[in-house]
C-alpha cells in the first residue's frame, strides 16, 4: 500500500488502512514519546491520543510536506501537551545565576545518541523537555517559549542546564571518557 491510498483510506475511514498505518508508524512515533515523557505506560497513552488526532484530523493532511513530519508534529504536541498538564516548566530553573548565552563546552561532541536517550530520562521534565526541543526537534527559544508558555531566556537557561546536568550524569556513569 502507498502512502497516498494509505492516506486516503483513513481519510475514509477504513479500519483496515488506519491499523496498517498505526503498525507502520507507532514504532517510529513511540520513542519521540519517550524523549519527553519519562513513563512507558504514560508516553503509550500519549501515543495513543496522538494517533486518535492523526484520525481524527487526517482530511487537514494536504499532502503538503512530509506525511510522517506532520505526524510527528502532532506527536510532538501531544508530548508537550501531556507535560504541560502535569508539571510547571518554570519551577525546574536553579537558582544559581549563570550566564544565558549557550557556552560551547565539548560535552555535544561527547553525547552519543544511545547515552543520550539512556540518560534523558535522568534530566528534570523541563530540563528533558527544552533539551529535547532544541537539540533533537530543531526548534529555536522563541517557539519553544511560545509551545510551553515560557519566556525566551528560561528555555535557554534550562537548555544549558541540561547541557550541563547531562555531562555530569554521563561522567558519574562513566559513559564519557573524561
Amino acid at each position: 500500500m502507498t502512502e497516498e491510498e494509505l492516506i486516503a483510506g483513513c481519510k475514509h475511514q477504513d479500519r483496515t488502512a488506519q491499523k496498517y498505518l498505526y503498525e507502520t508508524y507507532s514504532p517510529i512515533l513511540f520513542p519521540i514519546c519517550r524523549r519527553y515523557v519519562k513513563h512507558r505506560e504514560d508516553a503509550e497513552d500519549v501515543l495513543l491520543e496522538a494517533f486518535y488526532k492523526i484520525f481524527s484530523n487526517i482530511r487537514q493532511y494536504q499532502g503538503k510536506g512530509s506525511f510522517e513530519g506532520w505526524m510527528k508534529r502532532i506527536v510532538i504536541n501531544e508530548s508537550l501537551m501531556f507535560l504541560r498538564k502535569r508539571h510547571n516548566f518554570n519551577i525546574n530553573l536553579d537558582l544559581v545565576s549563570h550566564a544565558l548565552e549557550d557556552r560551547e563546552n565539548g560535552i555535544e561532541e561527547l553525547l552519543y545518541e544511545q547515552d543520550v536517550l539512556k540518560v534523558i530520562q535522568e534530566l528534570p521534565t523541563g530540563y528533558r523537555t527544552v533539551f529535547n526541543l532544541y537539540v533533537i526537534e530543531g526548534y529555536k527559544h522563541r517557539e519553544i517559549a511560545e509551545k510551553l508558555d515560557i519566556s525566551i531566556n528560561t528555555s535557554k537557561s534550562q537548555l544549558i542546564q541540561a547541557k550541563r546536568k547531562l555531562g555530569q550524569l554521563l561522567k558519574k556513569n562513566k559513559r564519557v571518557a573524561v
